[in-house]
């Protein structure tokens, strides 16, 4: 059997080494999983493609949308959310599906975050959609969502109407009295959240989609400031757990092996970029 996963740029994708790892823990040798590099053009053709040696593929960037009017079937959250990051294949039928969702969820939750009582949520992409979702499944009916341009919030916005959630949009100008909750989320990329660390120090909790560099300097300020902290590492984890279990159809998911894969591949990726560094 086969799977992979999809998107654009996909070099430094992280869920092979996680999938990898799966199938080496759960003695399913003639399985393998690689990694292609695929933008909204080539998707149509690259899922037309597939066979029935096919289990399932992961989505990323900027995939997400782009399947859904392409599968026989989407799960009701993935339709919620305007977004499926994985696609199961089975009886010659396709069937978009979220699991970005159960991630989040489950980093919170590992990290022993409670359910919170307000929220707000940095950034308006599909994360930021998904991070609404989990937080209406932690039956929270009204959140925050921080953007530069709320003019581009609309489709976030519309996901939150979709989830029967209240959504209050503000700019970033007015992030001093918006970080005023019990969680914020910061879907924003790479470092673009260090600017505002400063402001973000005293929330009691912090999940910072981020996983490398970590930590990122609004982390370190949260966890300095005796905050909670949770790392997008956890999200990538779990989301992958999930799709194991989907493609696979079992349930004897190895969590800390892949745990322990993903791990070692981000030292080593961190300890090849700073010996780059170096030679600078």
């Amino acid at each position: 059997m086969r799977a992979a996963v999809l998107g654009s740029p996909i070099a430094h994708s992280l869920s092979p080494h996680l999938h990898r790892a799966a199938y080496r823990a759960m003695g399913l040798d003639e399985w393998r999983y690689d990694a292609f590099e695929c933008d909204e053009a080539g998707l149509p053709a690259m899922l037309a493609g597939m066979g029935a040696e096919w289990a399932g593929l992961s989505l990323t960037m900027p995939l997400k949308r782009a399947v859904l009017p392409l599968v026989d079937t989407v799960s009701d959250l993935a339709v919620a959310v305007g977004g499926a990051n994985t696609v199961i294949f089975r009886g010659g039928r396709s069937h978009g599906d979220n699991t970005d969702v159960y991630g989040i969820r489950q980093a919170l939750a590992e990290a022993g975050v409670p359910a919170p009582r307000s929220a707000t949520v940095l950034g308006g992409g599909a994360t930021a959609a998904s991070a609404l979702a989990a937080l209406r499944e932690l039956d929270l009916g009204e959140a925050t969502l921080v953007v530069r341009d709320p003019a581009r919030a609309g489709e976030t916005a519309a996901v939150a109407e979709r989830l029967g959630m209240t959504l209050a949009v503000e700019t970033f100008d007015k992030l001093d009295t918006a970080v005023r909750a019990d969680l914020v989320v910061s879907t924003l990329p790479g470092s673009a959240a260090d600017a505002y660390a400063p402001l973000l120090a005293g929330v009691p909790a912090l999940f910072d989609v981020v996983y490398s560099p970590w930590p990122t300097r609004a982390a370190t300020a949260v966890r300095q400031a005796g905050g909670t902290v949770v790392g997008g590492f956890a999200m990538l984890l779990h989301q992958a757990v999930l799709q194991v279990r989907l493609m696979t159809g079992r349930e004897d998911v190895p969590v800390e092996a892949m745990r322990a894969a993903g791990e070692a591949e981000i030292r080593r990726r961190t300890a090849a970029d700073q010996g780059d560094d170096s030679r600078k």
